[in-house]
């Protein structure tokens, strides 16, 4: 038979099939003989119907269906399937996360039936392991996740397959000559899946993009995007559509506006931003308080809702920052000029201002949409410079500046009072409950050819927590604005849930091992040790470590309109207000507000739900994306060290090996088992640890270490150290 018959007859066993699940699950109480269900699926040819009673026969056996009398079948009852995701895990097995039940259901590699890794899929549960672990098999896929993935080219003379470089798609994807595009052996491409026919081991695909040779800059970097959907380039319609737009200020619109023009304002971001999407603006009230306005770009009124600028924010949900660049959400001509804050030119904005007395406490709140001029830019590190030199007599002229700017003493004296206020702000936050999670960012000094040069660590200091303070002010009061109102309105909130018992008791035994405890007495006792612990481990040698499993005890923020608070920030309620340039709900918050703030009814809830969703889930992807390229980078730079000794922590412990972070560069990789030569080593799950069988050496999550670099791969981003023993005893 020739190929082309094989798959038409493959295509019509699927079709087949289909019918078959369709009829019986549209009538589950009845069963059909295969004549009554040839007729319904208007079967008529011998060839069909023999495939019919035979296809039938299969999925008998495979207890997909069931026989109620000879030659009489019903669907299976649903009583004991279920819905849920599969996360495929490095073994190749798989566990599928149900909502419904507490315990995830183990999935078998031979009973995964074409699953991949975060389908949503329906699992019969046939059987418990042990007496705790549920078991199961995945009996259809209800909707794939994607159908575009990244791999190599294996080139043969007749067709081609595409090997998958997430080792969690275990099938290789065929691939026709005439679907290969210009792909030459070898590439690192997308590939789209086209079609699975049922009697094919492999998927069928086509190559819709050539990202360039393995190992290459530029290609690993568009196919880590392309490897969790997120695009790098903007369509050229939209593109043109932007370009398009009149971004000149009009007299007639700002007349509609409150005009903050001649109100002292300026903006405080990183050193290298481009996009300045919030401003802080400054008085002295009459009364001797202080007038403190947020000013946030206003996004809004150029992104307008129905247009394909609008449709394409709101697909990416957010900008994306890789390890040596921005992958905006909007296209340059708004997000760095139009709508970014720049000095000394007008923009319009939305803005939350409040009268403020010293101790940050709010006497009045003022929402709507201004206009503003900049009258400074500052980094970060020139603010610090100044809030440091606070207690001195400042000099007007800052020497840090490149180009010795004269920054004026109101200015000046302006930034010293909003870090006061921001700090009492702080502190009642604190009080309250608060937790400060100040993880330290991984940073790297890159050359023209993006070859990292060196590492460094983003700390937040002063300057970083005064705009912080304020953009969180923003936030709060918008959301108790909205939230307070009766009726309930349909808005866009900020929620964070409590942590899961489980994973603080987890943390609580990891850290003994450092000296530190929590007390889980009640929240109140939970937030104030976990405080001091992520306080006392500042400097320390687990401090990385600490600070990763704390967050990693947290509960995930997301959006919704469901209010639940944010438990982290202990704020009853809290939204995003403050960055839609960069957040497509910050943009939704400025048009809820715009339009309750005109009287406007509230609009459906599902459909804002449904944006919610989407936003937080392609913040997921933006975070593992944003990950996985300092990993990258990670590697480049440790591939020009592996003559280095290294002293490491071990920041984690499986059953194959351990992972180390080495304490200088935060670089982690792992040192597998079978290479640790001295002893044979196993895994005790319950110390964290692996263990020497007969001299009982033990290497333990937190034990220092020292480490050579033994390979690393750039394209599967994997980093391999040799062990060299334990840091106390090498010393």
């Amino acid at each position: 038979m020739s190929k082309k018959k094989k798959r038409a007859k493959g295509h019509l066993k699927n079709e087949i099939t289909k019918g078959i699940f369709t009829v019986l699950e549209k009538e589950p109480s009845k069963s059909f003989n295969y004549k009554q269900l040839a007729a319904r699926l208007d079967l008529k040819d011998t060839e069909s119907r023999n495939l019919l009673i035979r296809r039938l026969g299969e999925l008998k056996s495979d207890k997909r269906i069931e026989e109620q009398n000879r030659g009489s079948y019903k669907a299976l009852e649903r009583n004991n399937t279920l819905q849920g995701k599969v996360d495929i895990t490095a073994r190749g097995n798989a566990y599928v996360i149900v909502e419904e039940l507490e315990d995830d259901i183990f999935v078998p590699y031979n009973k995964l039936n074409r699953a991949f890794h975060g389908d949503l899929v329906e699992i019969l549960i046939y059987s418990r392991r042990g007496k705790t672990k549920l078991e199961g098999e995945i009996i259809r896929v209800v909707e794939r996740r994607k159908n575009t993935f990244v791999g190599i080219v294996d080139l043969q003379k007749k067709f081609a397959f595409v090997k998958p470089t997430d080792p969690r798609v275990y099938k290789d994807i065929f691939i026709s000559l005439d679907k290969l595009s210009s792909a030459q052996n070898g590439d690192k491409v997308v590939v789209e899946i086209t079609e699975w026919p049922e009697n094919v081991d492999s998927p069928y695909g086509k190559i819709i993009e050539v990202l360039g040779k393995p190992g290459e800059h530029q290609t690993e970097i568009h196919a880590i995007l392309a490897e969790y959907g997120l695009p790098y380039k903007f369509p050229e319609e939209v593109e043109n559509y932007a370009n398009k737009i009149d971004t000149s200020i009009k007299l007639e619109e700002v007349r509609k506006r409150k005009d903050l023009r001649d109100v002292l304002t300026f903006t405080i971001d990183p050193k290298d931003a481009k996009d300045f999407d919030d401003a802080l603006s400054f008085e002295i009230t009459e009364n001797g308080n202080y007038s403190i306005g947020i000013h946030i770009a206003d996004v809004s009124h150029y992104v307008k809702k129905g247009t394909i600028l609008e449709e394409e924010a709101y697909e990416r949900a957010t900008s994306v920052y890789l390890v040596d660049r921005v992958v905006p959400m909007l296209p340059e001509v708004l997000s760095n000029n139009a709508c970014s804050l720049r000095p000394h030119e007008d923009k319009y904005t939305f803005s939350a201002i409040f009268e403020l007395d010293d101790q940050g406490i709010v006497k009045k709140e003022w929402f709507g949409r201004t206009v503003i001029n900049s009258n400074e830019r500052f980094a970060y590190e020139e603010a610090q410079y100044i809030i440091e030199n606070s207690s001195n007599e400042i000099p007007v002229d800052i020497s840090i500046r490149t180009d010795a700017y004269k920054v004026s003493e109101e200015v000046v004296n302006a930034i010293i009072k909003l870090d006061k206020i921001a700090k009492a702000m702080r502190s009642k936050r604190m009080e309250h409950g608060a937790i400060s999670f100040d993880k330290v960012e991984v940073k790297f000094q890159l050359s023209e050819d993006n070859e990292p040069e060196g590492v460094f660590f983003k700390e937040a200091k002063d300057a970083n927590k005064l705009i912080e303070e304020f953009m969180l002010l923003a936030n709060r009061k918008v959301a108790e604005f909205i939230g307070k109102q009766s009726p309930i309105k349909t808005f866009v909130y900020r929620i964070h849930d409590q942590p899961d018992e489980d994973k603080l008791f987890a943390l609580n035994s990891i850290i003994k091992r450092f000296g530190h405890r929590l007390n889980l007495k009640d929240r109140k006792s939970v937030n104030s040790s976990l405080n001091k612990l992520l306080e006392d481990v500042k400097g320390k040698k687990e401090q990385n470590l600490v600070d990763t499993l704390a967050i990693r005890s947290m509960s995930k923020a997301v959006y919704s309109t469901d209010n639940i608070g944010h438990y982290g920030l202990a704020f009853d309620y809290y939204t995003h207000f403050t960055s839609p340039i960069r957040r497509y709900p910050d943009v939704l918050v400025h048009r809820l507000l715009q339009h309750y703030l005109e009287k406007g009814k509230s609009p459906e809830k599902k459909e804002y739900e449904i944006l919610c969703k989407h936003s937080s889930d392609m913040e997921i992807l933006a975070s593992n994306a944003e990950r996985d390229s300092i990993k990258y980078m990670q590697i480049r730079f440790m591939e020009n060290h592996d003559d280095q000794e290294f002293l490491g922590v071990i920041s984690g412990v499986t059953e194959w090996g351990v992972y180390v972070e080495i304490i200088e560069n935060k670089c982690e990789g792992m040192v597998r088992i079978r290479d640790i030569k001295d002893d044979y080593y196993t895994f005790d799950e319950k110390e964290y640890a692996i263990i020497g069988q007969r001299n009982r050496k033990k290497y333990q999550l937190g034990d220092e270490v020292l480490v050579m670099v033994k390979s690393t791969d750039l394209v599967k981003r994997h980093l391999d150290f040799k062990l060299l023993g334990k840091a106390e005893v090498l010393k």
